[in-house]
């Protein structure tokens, strides 16, 4: 990554102070992809941040449910909770 993305990654997304020891900036807790000094900078941004926030959110929510480690796949469906049946083996 670049010097310039890292220094982007730690400014407001809605006012562009940048943050540093003083000020700390707090994630979108949504989608994680900004960064905002306020709860003020937070509501003045939303409008410009929902529709790329709420599509975020979605990617994310998908990796978690499909992101499964070996062998849960018995027992009821993640997707429909419906039953699987038992292994054949």
């Amino acid at each position: 990554m670049s010097a310039a993305m890292d220094e982007a990654d730690e400014m407001c997304a809605s006012c562009g102070i940048s943050g540093g020891d003083d000020i700390k900036l707090k994630n979108c807790t949504a989608c994680y992809l900004v960064k905002y000094c306020s709860i003020k900078c937070q509501r003045n941004h939303r409008s410009q941040h929902k529709r790329a926030c709420k599509k975020r959110a979605a990617e994310l929510r998908d990796e978690l449910l499909f992101k499964q480690p070996e062998g849960t796949y018995l027992g009821d469906c993640p997707i429909c909770f419906i039953p699987l049946p038992p292994d054949p083996d």
